[in-house]
């Protein structure tokens, strides 16, 4: 029995789809392991999000001929698709697969023999137009459930819709489907994931339907006991959306809305599809109707044209902002994006103290909605292993609690009083007694 192993980089997107890969090869009867146990063959999905992300790449290639050097690589994802030649390069590399061939997989490699140099099989972007469902299981407590893919968006730094292709999207009825056979697993958590899912309904390359009406028929899958939604467009978080969430029974107040620049100049130059203005009345809309909401931002710092007065903008807009965590990425240079044209380029140095700030910003921020939350009695989804004596679990609106590890508790939801902060930025939990406590197994 070949034993392959799996390494993904990026975005939970990425995750559902090495799951839904590995997957074909279990059922093949390939015997998957961990990437550090000699196997015979070697998956690595890609990113392309940051310049590291790249780099990272290739350092993977390294240690996995390190553990294992006769082994077969296969590099697939969205760094395939944007530069397929440049990872054939990579000493070690067998086969190369792009955004369409890496569900076929199985189909295209014959066998899976070293041949000394690499195969690509890389389509069009242009071409790829169908949408191929996945999900995660047995990877982490909650699964990760693809509701779309692509993007119609063409910010000036991103090269998404150049490694994904256009926006499209699974049926409400196959997603509800598939979430219902998740949940016949004993998953109680389900994250929806895609590129741009605030865009979801675009089927067949005309719009049937929307964000609202999946997630409202998503509600009555009574067997998952939390919807998560990953990350959405501020343009896209409606009214609706975020009324919806507020009142659902399934559906979690926590939101991942990306800003990317909080002044207007950048928001421009970046080709947002929205101004700061709006990004302000979403996050108090949802706080007016969700008071215990958490609230997550993107933000990329030292975008071409962002002066120091533009960033201290930026960084007042998020101080004075009601959210709960920043995701700080530095500007990264990507081929064929308008970005890299732009005046005002900004070291590498003063993108990464920028990014600093914000960091401990985003520490002060989690601490205080964490402080919000001391006190309280709520349900946590235990989902980690034993991390020093200790088992991890998240709140609906995302706190990460901790208490003394017990096996018996992974993959159940237990009330739970918050403490205190913890020196390692958690909160210490009591689980209430059983009296007390709606366990649901």
């Amino acid at each position: 029995m070949k034993r392959v192993a799996f390494y993904t980089l990026g975005c939970k997107l990425n995750f559902s789809e090495t799951s839904a890969v590995g997957r074909l090869f279990t059922e093949q009867g390939y015997q998957k392991v961990e990437f550090e146990d000699n196997p015979h063959i070697f998956i690595i999905n890609t990113c392309s999000v940051t310049e590291q992300a790249d780099k990272k790449c290739r350092r993977i290639v390294k240690d996995a001929l390190k553990i294992s050097p006769e082994a077969f690589i296969i590099i697939m994802g969205c760094y395939a698709q944007l530069k397929p030649e440049e990872i054939a390069s990579i000493p070690g590399v067998d086969v190369v697969l792009g955004a369409h061939e890496k569900f076929k997989l199985l189909e295209i490699i014959s066998s899976f023999d070293k041949k000394g140099q690499a195969e690509v099989y890389v389509s069009c972007i242009k071409d790829v137009n169908t949408f191929t469902h996945a999900h995660s299981i047995g990877d982490r407590t909650r699964t990760f459930l693809k509701v779309q893919d692509g993007c119609n968006y063409h910010c000036s730094f991103c090269t998404i819709p150049l490694a994904r292709g256009k926006s499209r999207s699974d049926t409400i009825e196959s997603i509800v489907e598939q979430a219902r056979k998740i949940a016949d697993q004993g998953i109680k958590e389900i994250v929806l994931t895609g590129v741009n899912i605030g865009d979801y309904g675009i089927i067949d390359n005309r719009r049937q339907t929307n964000f609202l009406s999946l997630i409202e028929a998503l509600e009555k899958v009574v067997d998952i006991k939390r919807f998560r939604i990953s990350s959405i467009e501020p343009n896209l978080l409606t009214d609706e959306i975020i009324q919806f969430v507020a009142q659902s029974g399934r559906f979690v107040p926590h939101f991942h809305i990306p800003l990317q620049s909080g002044n207007n100049d950048i928001l421009k130059l970046m080709r947002r599809r929205y101004q700061r203005e709006l990004y302000v009345e979403r996050v108090a809309h949802i706080k007016k109707l969700m008071p215990h909401c958490c609230i997550g931002v993107d933000v990329i710092v030292g975008f071409p044209g962002e002066t120091e007065e533009k960033f201290l903008d930026t960084y007042q807009f998020l101080n004075e902002l009601d959210i709960s965590y920043l995701h700080v990425f530095p500007y990264s240079e990507r081929q064929n994006t308008q970005a890299i044209t732009l005046e005002g380029i900004v070291s590498q140095k003063e993108r990464n103290r920028r990014a600093s700030m914000l960091r401990i910003l985003s520490d002060k921020k989690q601490r205080y909605f964490y402080e919000q939350n001391l006190g309280k009695t709520v349900e946590i989804l235990f989902e980690q292993p034993d991390v020093n004596g200790t088992i991890q679990g998240f709140s609906d609106n995302y706190v990460r609690v901790s208490v003394p590890y017990d096996a018996n508790l992974v993959n159940t939801l237990h009330q739970v009083q918050l403490k205190k902060l913890k020196a390692d930025g958690l909160v210490e939990g009591n689980i209430m007694p059983l009296h007390q406590n709606s366990l649901i197994a």
